[in-house]
């Protein structure tokens, strides 16, 4: 039997690893880690104790052809301290697609916005 001892990271296929970078860093703020010197382009990003591996590839089917947000679809959900109100206008002023889910049964407000590459990114705010 494999006995799993938890979550260690999730990977992204991107596009533009640029943008992606600029997403994650500047306006999720995540802290960017240190990366090995992989033979294909890529960025690592902390998320408390998870990271975040950003990877190119560009014909990967995991990326999604739509800009709706549909918030059953795929997507990883990141842990927020700030006002909600805060992370909305923060999310329009730099343009950043989103849908407001007020009304969750979840204990949680969420705000739904879309990566440079149309992941699915759920902001859970106590």
């Amino acid at each position: 039997m494999i006995k799993i001892k938890g979550l260690h990271h999730i990977s992204l296929a991107v596009t533009d690893l640029e943008k992606s970078k600029q997403f994650y860093g500047e306006i999720l703020g995540l802290k960017e880690l240190k990366r090995p010197n992989f033979e294909f382009a890529g960025a690592w990003f902390e998320m408390g104790e998870k990271q975040l591996h950003l990877i190119v590839c560009p014909e990967s089917e995991s990326l999604r052809e739509s800009s709706e947000i549909i918030t059953v679809d795929t997507h990883i959900a990141l842990s927020v301290e700030a006002e909600y109100n805060d992370v909305l206008q923060y999310l329009n002023e730099h343009q950043v697609p989103n849908y407001e889910n007020t009304t969750t049964r979840s204990g949680f407000t969420q705000i739904f916005c879309l990566d440079p590459d149309r992941h699915i990114i759920e902001l859970n705010i106590r």
